[in-house]
């Protein structure tokens, strides 16, 4: 299991996942590639799975990988 960030962060970037996250694996892409647009993005190898990122999203775009909605899924 591992977390993912939603579209809902999309151009909203609140850090204050950033601020929790134990191990710092929560990055922001602001590149011209449109299969990342601008928001936070939660590296899967660096992740350990704590899960404290989730309540402090303002926007609830944190899920479980295997808990995110159908909407959010690509």
């Amino acid at each position: 299991m591992t977390w993912v960030i939603t579209s809902l962060c999309r151009d909203k970037v609140d850090m204050a996942c950033v601020e929790v996250c134990p191990v710092d694996c929560i990055v922001q892409f602001k590149g011209d590639d449109p299969k990342f647009p601008n928001q936070l993005y939660i590296d899967p190898e660096e992740c350990i799975n704590c899960g404290v990122c989730e309540p402090e999203c303002p926007w609830e775009a944190i899920f479980e990988d295997e808990q995110v909605p159908e909407v959010f899924a690509k």
